[in-house]
């Protein structure tokens, strides 16, 4: 893997090393451009040249440098051993480079290390490789018979991709009579073919003529090309086109899509060529029928535009003419019957709408009346109704009315209003429906009780609350609208304990708030509950009730209450005894303390706040445990005060304090007496032991300090021993001068110590020591460190009121209208029988009443009016009495609401309700509202609304003369040849006339003329329709234009009519053939012009009139390019842009036009379109060189791509920049123009951005400027420089005591940014211990990071864990990261209760306790204590009485432990009772302990003595503590002032000494010695050798100290060396006392040794060997010359003398 990474990393270095030199290398590749040139057509594998030769490279380096050549399309290969260049592909002229010229290949040719580029060009030669090819093989031409000779006709050139003498150089024609060949040469140089009439052409002889045309180049070899031609001869037009059929009929379905085929008719006519060309149109048929229909001129093929509706026209009579090119036609008429479909939809109509309906509406009342109407017929024109799924339903009312009832109750709260959609079905196929919504409101009666959101409320109020305050709201809401919703609120009677709730709280009867009348206090009542009613204002009223429960939170207004400890009864404090043996952490005994409040105003705390002795007890937090500290040695006092305090959480803090008496007793017994004397002085036995201990220890240590200090000057004056070297002020001997310093010499003095002893056996010779303070001052240092910590909506409601009122609609049947109409029939009947013959009405009495019945139950039964009227009546025409019609009265008309109801948008009819009649209100046309119908009807209905009755009424519109005929336009244009026959027939446009029946048009007259007449005719429908015919030939040149008049007359009464002008227009023969306005179009267009744009319009005319001027343009020798770039508008001449051009492919554009008329005469032109270039090309980018991924921590520089760009425009548009997003770390530079480096500029951070998508975008300088952008794709490899990363700063777990070994504890999981080994993390635990346990405790998983337990814990005797966990991650070098981890011990019930008070005595007797006889019941005895190590509610202790003396003497509290008296003392009660206590905890399984308690019933300590008569009284230990305090104190006094005594005594006696000997030594003295001298500016350590020798006047042994050199930094050890030979002998000194008294004596010797002023301070000075073997003698030579030199006078003292080193 290292392997891996480092193999990139020297890849981007060698890149970056590199780079400098592109520079060069790109300039200079700039310069060398090599050029090839090779025909065209080579085969694959061909050498074109050697490439590494003419580049100069050398052959053995082209593997290693890696040669290859990069274009557009790989038409060449290069070999990588020998550098030569072969073609790879076939290489075609024309398809490369088309009709250019200079055909040029450019490549680029590419080298590595260094990176280089090269270009060459490669020129492609033309071969003779492509025959000469006309467009079309076939070419046929057509030519009237009438041109003359020496006409000419061109021809289609062939096109040959060659160039130069290759192309096409000359053509042949095959031999004719009638035509010769003509060549004719192009300004471009190109040859073009025309045909030359050489003789007249008869149609009748001979209609085709076959020629050959041959196209030859002057290649080598040469080429040819031919085509066909076939020379159609066309004759004159004789012949009108003649139809199939006289008349076409056709059904169509309605709703036609537009654009579908009706039917085709078709014309033959029996001419050749363009006079056989027919087109068609229509001829006299109305405008909207003209709109609706199109005909096409050429196919004849009929289509509609618009879609055809049925019941708008259900058939068609179209007019179609065809005509030819001369003028001559044919017509005929085309019937288009409509077919029904079910198109449209039903109509619905609401006549009648009751809203709002009451709520409480009965099922069955009538909602609204509605009217569907269908306009198809039939099955389709048949409608159903229904409703969807409400409270209602549909209900036919009569012919195409229904009632919309209701079907059952409603409910306005449920469904305030309902949209009801009544849908209207047809019976067609496929059904259709509509859809109507009516909107029904429903008005509101009170139902509904006022309803509150919840079903009970909860409100909290903290107590001491101000009387007055608003606690709580409620809200009820009433679905019903107005007065029924408005809700009142009150408070239903009760009370809260025992008082009337009213005086504590009120409600605002508005609002819903509840206020508060007084003050609550939580100690008193903690919660109550109210009830409110909420009642609406509706009528009668409805009302609901809701609880509240109101909650009184608790503040901190009680003081707490110590349960225990308890005052005595004269309010002294108790007393409670405790163990001499107890140890540190022993429970002495517990306060406990209760505080009326809950939460954390109930939490206490415990606080120690006065003891005696402050060190000896500590108190529980929390617990309220006083325990020992330490263990209660003999010294401390028997009897301790501790003053307690206990206090809560709340704000503000409340506090309470209690005293306790503490005795340290192991039994009762021995506690008595210091109970009984509470007065005692144990304060003042504790300050007299306390002085007595600082006095022991004040006069203790003075006399130690005198000892020492005594034994170490001793040491000292004995010698200046090694230990005591370094205390010492100052280090060498205070001498008199005798001897000067003298260092001009340079030389360092050295002096030696002689000691001599006369009483001892060995002489001694010193060397003093340097001073070492410097070292001293050197070793000296202090630091300090500084440590810092720090810590640190609303509701909206909104009403709504709505009104409403209720309308009664009150049904009936429509029997009525039956039940008279036959009461009145048979009424007449009867008077007629009375006035006719009796005998005949007799014979036909019966008959005539069956039928009269049969006729008036018809009539009845239909109920339907029908009036007939002409059109255009006036407004207020008289139509009818409906009234009378109708039998209804005309005084019940407005009363009982009938009105007129039509179906259309228009109301052509009204009802006069004082006369009952019917009259027009608007103007009836029967054209427009029914167009050419033969029936026109229209339909109402009259509505009685009280009766609900329906009456139809029909009113038929008949017709009147109030149109004249019209022709669609006044002037008609009809285009006739002159070669038209006599006899022709021309049909014109025939007239309009939309009245019926004789009101429509009869005849039609022409105006006298002698070349046509006219003729009518009649169409199978009785329509009449005229033709022109031609009686006499027309001549254009005598008479160019006919006008006629046309006149078309109907049969009404009045007679009107209608005219129309007909101008004849005469067409002449073809005679002149095209000519163009240039012969060259030349035009500029710039390129990506959009396609449709127009190029350039090119013009030609023709002399001829009519079809013969009509001019056709069409392409003249074209290449492949040019139809697929442009088109030629064949009529307009206009050429556009069908493809797009490109400056690049092709900047010119050579073509010809040919204008030719129908008669087959033409002319050319040249065109020429030269495009002129815009910036259209995007730049396009090509990569040359890649690194696909590079190590994160590449140097800045590092080469990631090299990238070619290159831009196919020109100019400034050629111009192109490239650019990368400046957001990321890389950068462009440019080398050479068109190549860019990608480089990065700054790190990279793999864990940040692992893969970046480079895009690299070029742009170009043009007008607008184009861009390309392309994506490098680069990925970040990995390196190790991320540690694992925990998910958080500390981890906290939990695990049960006692847990099975091996159990799973936690898990922890690090993650790493890094990659594969770098990101592999591993797990350990870092050093830390577990209360003294060893790490082995917890094991982890190093893969997983899953944490074990290998112990099993005990939460007593540590509740939670705290070490380290590493993750380690597999990077070289490895990262890693701790965390903290804190194992929390969870407890269980494993421990027993302990049992505090009471305490047994070490004898094993039972604690004794007091209760006077005189107790009453309830009286405190005692209290068994006991703590349970366990916590939560397994330290839940309970007590309980489990056996006693007189069971229902004493009870237990059950929590409290407290043992109370339940009853009086009676004197049969024994005097000592013993009871037995159970103490069991509360977990599970739950454990217990018993305690036995004697309670002794007197009520006085000496009335119990009797029983407790066996006991001693114990020894007060305070008295001997403080008789061997003054003992020890008085011995350490005496023994200090003896050894002050003795002391004195000694060093008067060596003062003594000292005086005799100083009297005798004279002239020995020491001499000062400076130990620090001053070096080149710098302070340094000089040394300074001692020499101490010891003589001793008894002994021959003599001994020489030599001390080590002294450092700087270090003390070294002083080592005395033994001399075998003495220097000097005891008979060789004289000594002038004989006796043997010691004599101390010393001789300083100064020896000089040459300084060297840059020696090191390390450089130990050498002794020469003579002065260690020296002896007496030389000492006494010395002695001798220093008193001659003294006795030396003052000028033999300056002479110089010779002087040893060593001297």
């Amino acid at each position: 893997m290292e392997i891996r990474r480092r193999e990139p990393s020297r890849a981007v270095t060698r890149q970056v090393l590199l780079f400098p030199l592109l520079l060069s290398l790109f300039c200079r590749a700039v310069s060398e451009q090599i050029r090839y040139s090779i025909p065209e057509e080579m085969a694959k594998g061909s050498l074109v040249g050697n490439l590494a030769k003419d580049l100069g490279l050398d052959v053995r380096e082209l593997q290693q440098r890696k040669l290859r050549v990069s274009s557009e399309k790989q038409y060449f290969s290069v070999n990588g051993e020998h550098g030569n260049l072969y073609v790879n592909g076939r290489i075609d002229r024309e398809e490369i480079c088309g009709e250019t010229p200079l055909c040029v290949l450019t490549l680029e040719t590419v080298v590595e290390n260094p990176l280089n580029v090269f270009h060459v060009n490669v020129a492609i030669q033309d071969i003779n490789d492509n025959a000469p090819r006309f467009k079309t093989k076939n070419i046929d031409l057509e030519v009237i018979e009438s041109p003359l000779p020496g006409a000419r006709f061109p021809l289609e050139s062939a096109q040959d991709p060659d160039t130069g003498i290759n192309s096409v150089q000359n053509y042949q024609l095959s031999k004719n009579p009638h035509f010769t060949l003509a060549v004719k040469e192009g300004q471009d140089g190109n040859k073009y073919p025309e045909l030359v009439l050489e003789k007249s052409l008869d149609q009748e002889k001979q209609g085709s003529h076959h020629l050959i045309l041959t196209a030859v180049d002057e290649g080598d070899p040469v080429k040819s090309g031919r085509a066909q031609i076939r020379v159609n001869v066309t004759d004159a037009n004789d012949n009108p086109p003649v139809f199939t059929e006289e008349i076409y009929k056709v059904s169509l379905r309605e709703n036609l899509p537009r654009g579908s085929l009706a039917l085709q008719v078709k014309a033959a006519d029996k001419d050749e060529g363009l006079h056989a060309q027919i087109t068609y149109s229509f001829s006299n048929i109305p405008d909207n029928e003209r709109t609706l229909f199109y005909l096409d001129p050429e196919e004849g093929r009929i289509t509609n535009t618009r879609i055809l509706d049925f019941e708008d026209t259900q058939k068609y009579m179209l007019g179609v003419e065809a005509r030819d090119w001369s003028g001559q036609s044919a017509h005929l008429k085309v019937q288009i019957t409509i077919l029904e479909e079910n198109d449209n939809v039903p109509e619905v109509t609401f006549t009648f709408v009751s809203s709002p309906v009451a709520e409480d509406s009965v099922p069955g009342t009538v909602i609204a009346l509605i009217k569907v109407r269908d306009q198809d017929t039939g099955e389709n024109g048949e409608v159903t109704c229904h409703v969807q799924k409400l409270p209602f339903k549909i209900a036919v009312s009569s012919k195409s009315y229904y009632k919309l009832l209701t079907d059952s109750t409603l409910d306005r709260e449920r469904t305030p209003e309902y949209n009801i959609t009544i849908t209207a079905t047809d019976n067609g196929s496929p059904p259709l429906s509509t859809q109507k919504t009516i909107l029904l409101q429903i008005w509101d009666i009170n139902d509904n009780a006022p309803v509150y959101d919840k079903p009970s409320y909860t409100a909290y109020v903290p107590e001491n609350n101000p009387s007055g305050s608003s606690i709580f709201s409620v809200k009820a809401s009433d679905r019903v609208l107005d007065r029924n919703a408005r809700v009142t609120y009150s408070i239903l009677s009760s009370s809260i304990e025992e008082v009337p709730l009213s005086s504590s709280i009120s409600i605002n009867s508005q609002t819903g708030a509840i206020y508060t009348q007084r003050s609550f206090d939580y100690e008193q009542f903690r919660e109550f509950e109210v009830q409110v009613k909420a009642q609406d204002g509706g009528s009668p009223s409805l009302s609901s009730n809701v609880t509240i429960r109101v909650f009184i939170l608790d503040q901190n207004d009680n003081a707490h209450r110590i349960m225990y400890p308890s005052l005595g009864a004269d309010g002294s404090a108790l007393f409670e005894m405790v163990p001499r043996s107890a140890e540190a952490g022993y429970l002495v005994t517990k306060v406990v303390a209760v505080d009326a409040h809950s939460r954390h105003n109930a939490w206490l705390s415990y606080h120690l706040l006065q003891a005696t002795d402050p060190m000896l007890f500590s108190m529980g937090l929390h617990t309220g445990e006083i325990r020992t500290a330490r263990a209660f040695p003999d010294r401390d006092a028997v009897k301790h005060r501790l003053v307690t305090l206990v206090k809560d959480n709340g704000q503000p803090l409340l506090s309470a304090t209690v005293t306790l008496n503490l005795v340290f007793a192991e039994n009762f017994q021995e506690a008595l007496p210091e109970i009984i004397d509470q007065s005692g002085d144990s304060a003042s036995h504790s300050d007299l032991q306390f002085y007595l201990v600082l006095a022991l220890a004040l006069i203790s240590f003075l006399f130690l300090l005198t000892v020492t200090l005594t034994i170490v000057m001793k040491l000292r004056k004995s010698g200046n021993p090694k230990l005591l070297q370094c205390f010492g002020p100052d280090l060498y001997p205070k001498t008199s001068s005798v001897f000067p310093p003298n260092y001009e010499d340079g030389s360092l003095p050295y002096t030696y110590q002689l000691c001599l002893f006369s009483d001892l056996k060995r002489n001694k010779t010193t060397f003093l020591k340097p001073s070492a303070q410097m070292a001293e001052n050197i070793l000296c240092s202090d630091s300090s460190g500084t440590s810092f910590m720090g810590n640190g909506c609303s509701s909206l409601q909104a009403e709504t009121e709505t009104t409403g009122e209720a309308y009664d609609l009150t049904p009936d049947t429509f029997g009525n209208i039956w039940r008279h109409s036959l009461t009145e029939n048979l009424r007449r009947f009867h008077i007629t029988m009375e006035t006719a013959n009796a005998q005949r009405l007799r014979d036909c009495k019966w008959r005539a009443l069956f039928c009269m019945i049969l006729v008036t139950v018809w009539e009845a039964v239909s109920g339907q009016i029908r009036y007939f009227i002409p059109e255009e009546m006036g407004r207020g025409s008289f139509v009818g009495n409906i009234a009378k019609d109708l039998w209804l009265n005309v005084e019940q008309l407005s009363d009982g609401g009938v009105r007129i109801v039509s179906g259309g948008k228009t109301q052509y009819f009204a009802l006069d309700f004082k006369s009952g009649h019917l009259y027009i209100t608007e103007r009836i046309d029967r054209e427009q509202i029914c167009g050419r119908m033969e029936k026109c009807l229209l339909n109402c209905e009259v509505i009685v609304e009280d009766k609900m009755e329906l009456f139809p009424v029909e009113v038929e519109i008949t017709d009147i003369n109030d149109n004249a005929p019209s022709f669609q336009s006044e002037e008609l244009d009809l285009k006739i040849s002159e070669t038209t026959v006599s006899g022709s027939r021309i049909s014109v446009r025939q007239a309009e006339d939309p009245d019926m029946g004789l009101n429509s048009i009869q005849s039609y007259q022409l105006s006298s003329t002698t070349h046509f007449s006219l003729d009518v005719e009649t169409r199978s429908d009785g329509i009449k329709y005229a033709e022109l015919v031609l009686e006499k030939s027309l001549d254009r040149e005598e008479q160019a234009v006919h006008n006629l008049i046309l006149t078309a007359t109907d049969g009404g009464d009045p007679v009107r009519s209608g005219t129309a002008q007909i101008r004849v227009i005469v067409l002449d023969a073809n005679d002149n053939a095209p000519i163009f306005s240039q012969p060259v179009y030349k035009v500029s267009v710039w390129e990506n012009v959009p396609e449709g744009s127009t190029v350039v319009t090119v013009k030609a005319t023709d002399l001829d009139e009519g079809v013969n001027k009509e001019v056709k343009y069409s392409f003249q020798k074209i290449t492949d390019k040019v139809p697929q770039m442009f088109h030629l508008d064949p009529k307009t001449g206009e050429i556009t842009l069908v493809g797009k051009l490109d400056f690049e492919e092709a900047a010119l554009y050579e073509t010809e036009v040919q204008a030719h008329d129908m008669g087959g005469l033409f002319d050319k032109s040249k065109i020429v379109i030269v495009v002129s270039d815009m910036n259209d090309n995007a730049p396009e980018i090509a990569l040359r060189s890649l690194i696909s991924s590079i190590p994160e921590d590449s140097p800045p520089g590092t080469v990631i791509a090299l990238l070619h760009v290159q831009d196919p425009d020109s100019g400034e548009n050629g111009e192109v920049t490239c650019s990368v997003p400046s957001n990321l770390p890389f950068e462009l530079k440019k080398p050479l123009d068109n190549y860019y480096s990608l480089v990065t500029d700054r790190a990279l951070d793999r864990e940040q951005v692992a893969e970046y998508n480079i895009t690299v975008t070029a742009t170009d300088n043009g007008t607008p400027p184009l861009s390309t952008a392309t994506t490098i794709p680069l990925r970040i490899l990995d390196t190790n420089d991320n540690a694992p990363l925990f998910d958080k700063t500390s981890y906290t777990a939990y695990i049960t005591e006692n847990n099975p070994r091996g159990a799973s504890v936690f898990s922890l999981r690090a993650h790493d940014y890094d990659m594969e080994d770098n990101s592999r993390i591993t797990y350990s635990i870092t050093g830390t211990q577990i209360q003294e346990a060893p790490l082995s405790s917890i094991s982890i998983n190093s893969e997983t990071g899953a944490l074990y337990a290998l112990r099993s814990f005990d939460y007593e005797q540590f509740r939670e864990i705290r070490f380290q966990v590493q993750a380690q991650d597999g990077g070289s070098p490895p990262l890693s990261s701790n965390v903290s981890v804190t194992l929390f011990i969870l407890d269980q019930n494993d421990n027993s209760p302990h049992i505090l008070h009471p305490s047994f005595p070490t004898d094993g007797s039972t604690g004794v306790e007091l209760a006077p006889r005189s107790s009453e019941p309830g009286y405190l005895v005692t209290k068994v204590v006991a703590v349970d190590a366990d916590s939560g509610q397994n330290a839940w202790l309970s007590y309980q009485l489990l056996k006693a003396t007189e069971p229902g003497l004493f009870s237990v509290g059950l929590h409290s432990g407290e043992i109370r008296t339940a009853r009086y003392f009676v004197d049969k009660d024994a005097l000592k009772q013993s009871l037995v206590v159970l103490v069991k905890d509360n977990g599970q399984p739950p454990l217990s302990a018993t305690a036995t308690v004697t309670v002794v019933v007197a009520d006085s300590i000496p009335e119990i003595l009797s029983d407790l008569s066996s006991l001693s009284a114990p020894v007060d230990p305070q008295s001997s503590l403080t008789l061997y305090l003054v003992i020890a104190v008085a011995s350490v006094s005496c023994l200090f002032f003896t050894f002050i005594i003795v002391l004195l005594a000694l060093r008067l006696r060596s003062w003594r000494n000292s005086q005799l000997f100083d009297s005798s030594s004279g002239t020995f003295s020491g001499v000062p010695v400076s130990q620090v001298v001053g070096m080149d500016g710098v302070r340094a350590f000089l040394h300074s050798y001692s020499h101490e020798v010891s003589l001793t006047t008894d002994s021959r042994k003599s001994q020489f100290n030599f001390p080590k050199s002294n450092f700087a930094n270090t003390l070294t050890s002083q080592q005395t060396y033994e001399i075998k030979n003495p220097i000097l002998m005891a008979e060789e000194l004289y000594i002038n006392n004989g006796d043997q008294t010691s004599v101390q004596f010393f001789l300083r010797l100064r020896l000089r040794v040459p300084l060297l002023a840059n020696a090191e301070p390390e450089l130990e000075p050498e002794i020469h060997p003579s002065l260690l073997q020296c002896d007496c003698s030389v000492t006494q030579r010395r002695w001798e010359r220093k008193q001659q030199r003294d006795l030396r006078s003052p000028a033999e003292k300056r002479e110089p003398q010779q002087r040893s080193p060593y001297s």
